[in-house]
């Protein structure tokens, strides 16, 4: 039995897709909770949201950086985005 991502993720651009995927749903929990929750409650978990966000963005930066010292080509999300379009 391997250890390790499952073959989907093996591939950098899939990983990557979907990284910024989580981004963007934490950065949507954190405008939903700014507009839609009142008091303390909805402040706390905005910031939540905002930092939880803030550290998928410094993983994707320090994945990204790992991922070009192996030698594996990296354009960007939207380029990884567009060869699966193509």
């Amino acid at each position: 039995m391997a250890i390790g991502p499952p073959q989907e993720l093996a591939d950098f651009g899939t990983r990557s897709i979907l990284t910024h995927a989580i981004m963007a749903f934490g950065f949507l929990g954190a405008a939903t909770s700014a507009l839609l929750v009142e008091g303390q409650i909805g402040l706390v978990s905005f910031v939540a949201f905002v930092n939880f966000t803030a550290g998928m963005w410094i993983c994707q930066s320090i994945h990204s950086l790992g991922s070009t010292a192996a030698g594996v080509e990296y354009d960007g999300v939207l380029n990884e985005v567009l060869s699966y379009v193509r």
